[in-house]
């Protein structure tokens, strides 16, 4: 009876029209918070902390209206091939504005205030509307499943994918032990852990933020045992099934979206950020481009510190990925 709801609820999947008019008004409201913020004068790219002008809202308001009208015509005309290229094209556009959201919520986990709450607004309605214009473009690829389907039996990653784990394990390392080392009170890279937790007061900090770093335990490193925790359960089978350690849970299986939402954000997030980044960092170690030294004595220190933080993200983006389509694989319902 369970499974033949669930075929009836796909074979009732709503159609590109549906899925068109939600995307619709979506894109109405992007370009309107796009406009919005052009007529404000509110910039919705930061870079150290300053604004970068209006050209960001301006291509907000460029990407709404875009995408207002690839939807408006998928529901006059349906879906045509054309049109789903054009959706996808305008997906990876959105997808390239929310860029960095997660580490907004990383920075807001950790209790520290994000630079801008319009831009974060931004990539928020950014992401919505990229999942939006996917479920838009597939919307009439699928309506109906074959009776009788089941959820594979949970299994490990191929051994490919476990050492991509292991290395996006690995990556975290030195960047845990250096935040870890600041927050016991050591010095690296010139600054002290008093000088370092200043920092963190003087950027916003909340006190629980503080009070975790007066115990010596750094709220970004436990963040990151977060992360390399999702990327194990993405490669092995407790992650399909929750295992024995997990009281009243024990057995059952694991809701395929709990570990791919947070995997695929993460993965759209940490993977270009790091990949960028190490080009950056190579510039400037090349001496191409400079780098400001922030709170660190030197060039030479801030350069020190971003390598660790940035191959941290770099390798455990591109880990997270390739588990994530793993793991997408693997527990695809079989016939």
């Amino acid at each position: 009876m369970r499974t033949r709801d669930m075929n009836t609820w796909r074979q009732r999947r709503p159609g590109p029209h549906r899925v068109g008019r939600a995307a619709l008004v979506w894109a109405v409201a992007y370009a309107g918070f796009g406009l919005a913020c052009v007529l404000s004068g509110t910039s919705l790219l930061h870079i150290g902390g300053d604004g970068t002008g209006l050209g960001p809202a301006w291509a907000v308001v460029a990407v709404g209206m875009t995408a207002a009208l690839i939807s408006a015509a998928v529901v006059r005309y349906g879906m045509r091939p054309a049109l789903r290229v054009l959706l996808l094209s305008a997906c990876v556009l959105t997808g390239v504005m929310a860029f960095s959201l997660l580490m907004d919520v990383i920075t807001l986990m950790a209790g520290q205030g994000v630079d801008s709450w319009a831009s974060t607004v931004n990539k928020i309605l950014a992401a919505a509307g990229a999942v939006l214009l996917a479920a838009t473009a597939r919307s009439d690829r699928v309506t109906a499943v074959p009776t009788g389907t089941a959820a594979p039996k949970p299994s490990a990653a191929p051994r490919s994918v476990q050492l991509a784990a292991w290395a996006g394990t690995l990556a975290f390392l030195p960047y845990a032990a250096m935040k870890t080392h600041w927050a016991s009170g050591g010095t690296f890279a010139g600054v002290t852990g008093e000088e370092m937790l200043a920092v963190s007061e003087r950027n916003g900090a909340s006190g629980i933020f503080l009070t975790l770093e007066s115990w010596g335990l750094d709220p970004t490193a436990l963040l990151a045992l977060l992360g390399v925790f999702l990327l194990r359960g993405l490669v092995r089978p407790w992650g399909q099934a929750f295992p024995r350690w997990t009281p009243f849970l024990r057995g059952r299986r694991v809701p395929r979206g709990l570990p791919l939402a947070p995997a695929l954000l993460g993965a759209a997030t940490l993977a270009p950020y790091g990949v960028v980044g190490i080009g950056y960092l190579a510039l400037v170690t090349a001496g191409a481009v400079t780098m400001g030294r922030g709170d660190f004595p030197s060039e030479g220190d801030a350069l020190l510190v971003a390598w660790i933080g940035i191959t941290a993200f770099a390798v455990y983006g591109v880990a997270l990925v390739v588990a994530a389509r793993s793991y997408w694989l693997r527990t695809r319902p079989a016939a």
